[in-house]
């Protein structure tokens, strides 16, 4: 298999299926996927509980590797072990997770630095670095405070803050506003938008057709099948 692609596209994913175990028999969580989705593109993949969104996005965030199929991801080939595919992940994809997954003892500025730190960034630079990130998305005051001290919308500005300080490739989104009430959830689409609109790439997986229908193509996931695939035409003449 070759280790680069020649395609132009930020996600190549085709033939891909993950097969778990399950006692003595296995289960197919998704199968023969095929996807491709290019550089600054607004994506939603949608589905019920139990349609293999998650195992997608897993595969998507390098979190784990298919079973079967192949996934180029900026034109780099996924398939290969644990360190190799965290260097792929921590390099090229930013995470925003519905829990936030703050570390709660340290500082908004320490948990947004620490990305820059595990990629060899000095602990002075990754926090400039960081601090910057922090204003950009309106905390700039708050840089000392614990995650603990914000409310569920400002911990959410501040993981995507800790997505995008690397300057990934992709920003993958899991659930982003599900557990926020309906004004901060606005304000973090608000944002998503606003770094779609500067050339970010993003990519969203939600079960709610209204967070979906911000994107601007909305890919439906069921049985382990994407099942359509579709541009957002209400957006992308928005």
């Amino acid at each position: 298999m070759s280790e680069i692609s020649n395609s132009d596209y930020l996600i190549e994913i085709t033939n891909v299926e993950k097969i778990y175990k399950m006692g003595n028999g296995t289960f197919k969580a998704i199968e023969n996927v095929n996807l491709k989705i290019s550089k600054g593109e607004y994506v939603a993949i949608i589905g019920p509980s139990g349609a293999g969104k998650s195992t997608l996005m897993n595969i998507i965030g390098c979190l784990d590797n298919a079973s079967a199929g192949e996934y180029f991801l900026d034109g780099e080939d996924t398939k290969c072990n644990d360190n190799k595919l965290a260097e792929i992940r921590n390099k090229k994809i930013g995470f925003i997770f519905q829990n936030y997954n703050l570390i709660s003892k340290l500082s908004i500025l320490d948990n947004v630095t620490l990305p820059l730190l595990y990629l060899g960034y000095t602990n002075k630079i990754a926090r400039e670095k960081a601090k910057a990130q922090l204003e950009k998305v309106g905390l700039g005051t708050h840089i000392k405070h614990n995650p603990t001290e914000l409310s569920g919308g400002q911990m959410q500005r501040v993981a995507i803050a800790r997505a995008l300080v690397t300057k990934p490739q992709m920003i993958l989104a899991d659930e982003p506003t599900g557990a926020l009430d309906s004004k901060s959830g606005d304000e973090v689409l608000k944002i998503l938008e606003d770094l779609n609109n500067e050339g970010n790439t993003i990519v969203i997986i939600t079960h709610d057709r209204d967070i979906a229908s911000h994107a601007k193509r909305i890919i439906t996931v069921r049985d382990g099948h994407i099942t359509s695939d579709e541009l957002n035409y209400n957006e992308v003449t928005a």
